[in-house]
């Protein structure tokens, strides 16, 4: 399937064909399936960009309780045939690991987009985490996806991650979840797991903001800033909500820039869905000083996926966050830009899964 992951190869760095008709029209009907996973992503985004104005607040997220499911603003829903990318078997060989699924701490995921994305953007890794067993769930945070509160309005993390914070309070008692962050996100897994340790039993940091006790997500960033090449300054743009006399409230980037910036190697028609997707990053959040403990923060595992084809973190910067705040494990997806569940959505899976099987302590 062309994806390479370098901590684990497959045979050949390719899935082994069987060169029968039968596997020639399996995989004829997977580009099909694909191209309409494409479609419909598209044409979601298009229509909610469309209806962004008459929506009423009642849409926003409300946290779900034992008799509600999750609303259509997340993208946790029942699985069809449509969800299909790759076949299952191809990742987790059924009939060696239905014991392993069985006896795992937890087969839950909840996925955290990060700034300027939403819930959507995870849409490939839904399908193939469900095709291969497991929950998954992604939420919009504030002011994301089809959430409509506005940008200048959001004045804290926990504000942003509110709707993180209402999923995990809300799960039973029992129930663990890995959680997985991509950039800014990061910043947010870290918070909810001071919040609630004892709810996630894994973090997983993709290319994500992995701070210290202290730090800001802006920290994990400063770097990049601090030396930004052309292309990052040319690409962000400053949102004044209140005004130009006062601090900006949001950040944007200019979307002619985001292909090069995120998406450098990633499907035109994934580059496309993000560009009449993406919104304002609230900068209250990203400037808010987190607190960590070791008795919370610390109790939780953590991940950290390297991303090398980066161009918003390079390896560089995301190799200082991991010498400054060392997780349980390092791993890399080769080839892979800013956003693997585009890039290289096969090998980001295949890592998900590894740290899923990772016995507990």
């Amino acid at each position: 399937m062309g994806n390479q992951l370098i901590c684990m190869p497959s045979k050949n760095g390719k899935y082994v064909k069987t060169g029968n008709k039968v596997k020639g029209k399996s995989k004829r009907r997977m580009g099909l399936e694909e191209e309409l996973l494409h479609q419909q992503a598209l044409a979601m985004a298009l229509h909610q960009q469309q209806m962004a104005q008459i929506r009423s607040i009642s849409q926003r997220y409300q946290a779900p309780n034992s008799k509600q499911g999750l609303p259509r603003s997340s993208s946790a829903r029942p699985r069809n045939q449509s969800d299909l990318i790759v076949p299952a078997h191809q990742l987790l060989n059924k009939d060696q690991d239905d014991n392993v699924l069985d006896n795992l701490e937890t087969k839950h995921f909840v996925l955290v987009h990060g700034g300027g994305f939403g819930a959507w953007c995870w849409y490939k890794s839904i399908a193939l985490l469900e095709e291969a067993g497991f929950t998954a769930t992604a939420l919009d945070l504030t002011g994301s996806g089809i959430d409509q509160t506005q940008t200048n309005s959001i004045t804290s993390l926990a504000q942003y991650v509110k709707p993180l914070l209402d999923y995990l309070g809300n799960l039973p008692e029992d129930d663990k979840v890995i959680l997985v962050g991509h950039s800014f996100g990061g910043a947010c897994i870290s918070y909810a797991m001071e919040c609630f340790p004892k709810k996630i039993a894994k973090a997983v940091f993709v290319a994500a903001a992995m701070v210290k006790d202290g730090q800001r997500a802006f920290d994990a960033f400063a770097q990049e800033l601090a030396t930004a090449t052309d292309l990052i300054q040319n690409a962000r743009v400053f949102i004044y909500g209140n005004g130009n006399d006062k601090p900006p409230t949001g950040l944007e980037f200019d979307r002619n820039q985001l292909k090069e910036l995120f998406f450098n190697q990633s499907p035109t028609k994934d580059v496309a869905l993000a560009t009449v997707s993406m919104r304002q990053i609230p900068f209250a959040p990203v400037l808010e000083r987190i607190s960590l403990t070791d008795e919370n923060y610390g109790s939780v595992r953590r991940f950290f996926v390297q991303t090398p084809e980066d161009h918003a973190m390079t390896p560089d910067a995301q190799q200082c966050l991991i010498d400054a705040n060392p997780p349980e494990r390092v791993l890399k997806i080769k080839g892979s830009d800013h956003c693997p569940f585009f890039a290289k959505p096969q090998s980001l899976h295949k890592v998900l899964l590894e740290i899923a099987r990772l016995e507990k302590f």
